[in-house]
């Protein structure tokens, strides 16, 4: 059994040593099942006129046909080991190792950076819009705006230019870190913006609110993140064997 040792940085941030890690040389079946909904989630919530049609009327044929093409998608890439986490054993051993980042991880983590996002952002505006004109009309703004976002994202993936998505594997012990911090601020933020906007009065006091209060769960998610206090948040020192999910 492998001991950890609690270590932190200068300014208290706790980190995890590479050669402290139990090491695994493959994925167990239970283990990359359960990294396939998030990349159905990931690629299905792609186009967003179903995604906003979904969650303003409900679920209807063409976000059915959707979910299909997303589920055998994702389905035969998982099988054939080809979504992170879906592999038959961890594509990296060593934090420190200069390797090549494959293309499927590359586009993977590049569509869930756009999800991440362009939907953050584009709620933020059309809270501040709705606050500034006394008018709530997020449609045309996603309309408008969804694409040119993820478009933006997309590139800066293609570039290597985001974390995780990277040409080389090396700085992965504190790229993930920043890819999870952003995931766990989302995956709060938006669920508690969607309870605000059914439970709170339409107005601008209730936007205010609404805003004031998702900002606020994204800085203090992104605070406990920068702080390591969530899963896979902790700087992993490298230079050790290690494996990474």
């Amino acid at each position: 059994m492998i001991q950890q040792t609690e270590r932190t940085t200068a300014d208290g941030v706790p980190v995890e040593l590479a050669g402290e890690r139990k090491i695994r040389y493959r994925n167990k079946l239970h283990y990359r099942f359960s990294h396939w909904p998030i990349w159905i989630f990931v690629f299905f919530i792609v186009p967003w006129p179903l995604t906003f049609d979904l969650f303003e009327s409900g679920f209807d044929r063409r976000m059915a046909v959707w979910l299909g093409v997303v589920l055998v998608g994702t389905g035969v890439a998982g099988v054939r080991g080809r979504l992170p986490g879906c592999e038959r054993r961890p594509y990296i051993i060593r934090f420190t190792e200069d390797r090549p980042n494959p293309l499927y991880r590359r586009v993977c983590y590049t569509f869930a950076w756009s999800a991440v996002v362009s939907f953050g952002v584009l709620h933020i505006a059309g809270l501040v819009a709705a606050i500034v004109t006394g008018v709530w009309n997020i449609r045309p703004m996603y309309a408008f705006g969804y694409y040119p976002l993820a478009i933006v994202v997309w590139v800066l993936g293609a570039a290597g230019r985001l974390p995780r998505v990277k040409s080389s594997t090396e700085g992965e012990g504190h790229e993930r870190r920043y890819f999870y911090g952003a995931v766990w601020a989302m995956c709060i933020g938006q669920p508690v913006l969607w309870l605000l906007w059914r439970v709170l009065p339409s107005g601008r006091t209730g936007d205010v609110l609404k805003l004031a209060v998702f900002v606020g769960v994204l800085a203090f998610v992104g605070w406990l993140s920068y702080r390591g206090k969530l899963p896979r948040t902790r700087p992993i020192v490298p230079g050790e064997l290690a494996v990474s999910d």
